[in-house]
């Protein structure tokens, strides 16, 4: 044998000592429990706000509180009200909610109020948009903002990382779900060290978001579905099935955008796209009634509740209408996210199947269902998954959500996705 002359190289990045990460968990610390605040108060002051509206408010006018005529009063002044914003407020709420997506970009500070009254009176309002994407933006915004100033030696790249992290953290209340979308991120993009190095900062960030949210709002999205026991081939079969529907009804939605924005964005003015699009959104409001409005959380709680409460056809009806309402919010305007609302659609499409097969396991239904939505509106697989799977209480679904998570990325992959570019095409 020859002698060995030559050593091996060494696989992937050298992992980067402790002193160089050390510097870095302040500042995360700091973004964390920032951007959960900030979470935490726009989403009070909007609930506050929204019980008035929905509470006190008719009851005083003799208006039933979800009446058909309520809600068409309220959501096309919510579209009056977030127009004016869009209108007079200095830096206009920001660039059209359509261009947007999960991944801010940095915005000058001058916008930030006008961004979140936008969001709180959307909130409170009753259109189908959830806090995500303008809430993260704001964090995104200040964190660059101030931590450049604070701490100019700092990378800038750093911080909005640190504040989308934070903020998701925040959102979902476990770090989980930041630390999935940040390695999704930096998939493909030159690192320095291992992957977990580059996730320890955004990972403290997360952390230092969930558990401020957690110990301050006491968030839950275990819905309270029962659990599931050992899965088999009918399962399997079930989910792929309702996966794959859902991912093609959510396709029905992104391939529609670009047409409906095109349709408001000739009214060219945010007084006339706002509150045409509270018009269209009273009608649907008025077509599915008043589970379809808001961002959908606690929506989904009732809904769960009482599983049979439904038939297969209102059940359907609710998926389609708060989809159709997702839709039109997105396009005419109104600042909001799209993942909360998908997981009403998605609840409602997987109870549809469970009344319509009842052998199918509810929580098998409800988390496939909610997993093909996301993957079509968001494209983001780790994100899909990771609320699939927190929605249920059931380990042994989460093979099952794997396995059919396969087909439903299939049908959306490559294809057009929910955020247009400027000129008004999707992006792919």
């Amino acid at each position: 044998m020859a002698p060995e002359t030559t050593q091996q190289a060494p696989r992937g990045a050298p992992t980067l000592p402790a002193r160089a990460l050390l510097p870095f968990i302040l500042p995360a610390v700091v973004v964390g429990v920032a951007a959960s605040l900030l979470f935490i108060g726009v989403s009070t002051a909007a609930e506050q706000l929204q019980h008035v509206l929905w509470g006190p408010l008719p009851d005083a006018l003799g208006v039933g509180r979800y009446s058909v005529l309520w809600m068409f009063s309220m959501l096309v002044a919510t579209g009056i009200a977030v127009g004016l914003v869009v209108w007079k407020v200095p830096g206009h709420a920001g660039p059209d909610p359509a261009t947007l997506g999960l991944n801010a970009p940095v915005l000058p500070p001058v916008v930030l109020p006008g961004l979140v009254l936008a969001t709180a009176l959307m909130l409170a309002g009753g259109p189908s948009l959830g806090p995500e994407n303008p809430i993260i933006a704001v964090n995104v915004a200040l964190a660059a903002w101030l931590g450049g100033r604070l701490l100019p030696r700092t990378p800038g790249a750093l911080w909005p990382v640190l504040a989308e992290a934070a903020t998701i953290g925040a959102l979902f209340g476990t770090p989980v779900a930041a630390a999935l979308v940040i390695s999704e991120s930096l998939a493909g993009r030159p690192m320095r060290g291992r992957l977990w190095d580059n996730l320890f900062a955004p990972l403290t960030a997360g952390a230092c978001g969930a558990i401020t949210t957690t110990l301050m709002a006491h968030p839950s999205f275990d819905l309270g579905l029962p659990p599931m026991g050992h899965p088999d081939g009918k399962d399997l079969l079930a989910g792929l099935v309702i996966a794959s529907a859902a991912a093609v009804l959510g396709m029905c939605a992104v391939y529609a955008f670009p047409h409906v924005h095109a349709v408001f964005r000739r009214l060219r003015h945010p007084m006339l796209m706002l509150p045409a699009g509270g018009v269209v959104l009273g009608a649907l409001g008025a077509l599915g009634g008043h589970l379809t409005l808001f961002k959908g959380l606690s929506e989904v709680g009732e809904l769960s509740r009482d599983p049979d409460g439904w038939t297969a056809g209102q059940f359907a009806t609710m998926s389609v209408v708060k989809l159709a309402a997702l839709l039109v919010a997105a396009s005419c305007g109104f600042r909001g996210g799209r993942i909360f609302p998908s997981v009403f659609v998605g609840t409602a499409l997987g109870l549809c199947a469970h009344a319509l097969v009842p052998a199918v396991h509810p929580s098998l239904a409800v988390a496939t269902g909610v997993l093909g939505i996301l993957l079509a509106i968001t494209r983001q697989g780790w994100v899909s998954l990771f609320t699939a799977a927190v929605l249920v209480a059931s380990p042994s679904i989460i093979a099952l959500l794997c396995i059919a998570s396969l087909p439903a990325w299939l049908l959306v992959t490559g294809r057009p996705q929910m955020q247009l570019r400027e000129d008004g095409t999707p992006l792919r």
